[in-house]
């Protein structure tokens, strides 16, 4: 019988550009991520993929860092910290799935009523169900103001 798992790579104290690997950080999504800094000194989580293949060689500071891609170029250029992407919660991004135009606000078919999630550092926050959809807006943009403001602002501060 063969033994089909895989060692786990390493990538602590290698450069990738202006990016110098620190540690392990939590996956974004499934994939592997990594704590880095770049020589600006800002900190960011960057997934092992874009390491290796050469799509991400910095923080995002300067354009060199970015190498895009065709097809890629959205992705690549993305900000990562502690596995949020710093341009998603700041643009107020709505996935092409969503059908209410609200970030994180769905109808619950099941159960017939509103249900208010959001996302931050790798977990996924359940809000509450509601039948109004104006609560449920409620619940995510108070869920926004305690947790992505906060963090934006400390990002900001960081990156000046």
């Amino acid at each position: 019988m063969s033994d089909h798992s895989r060692k786990k790579l390493d990538l602590t104290g290698q450069r990738f550009g202006k990016l110098t690997v620190l540690a392990p950080a939590e996956n974004i999504g499934s994939r592997t991520a990594w704590l880095c800094r770049c020589d600006c000194g800002r900190e960011a989580v960057v997934p092992t993929r874009r390491l290796r293949d050469g799509r991400r060689t910095s923080c995002g500071c300067g354009k060199d860092g970015l190498n895009e891609v065709p097809g890629e170029a959205g992705r690549a250029s993305l900000t990562f910290v502690d596995g949020t992407c710093v341009e998603m919660i700041r643009a107020g991004t709505v996935r092409s799935t969503n059908t209410s135009g609200v970030p994180g606000v769905e109808w619950w078919k099941r159960r017939g009523r509103w249900r208010a999630t959001i996302c931050f550092k790798g977990a996924r926050y359940y809000l509450g169900s509601y039948t109004r959809f104006e609560d449920a807006v409620q619940a995510r943009k108070r869920a926004e103001e305690e947790l992505y403001q906060p963090f934006l602002a400390e990002y900001d501060q960081t990156a000046s």
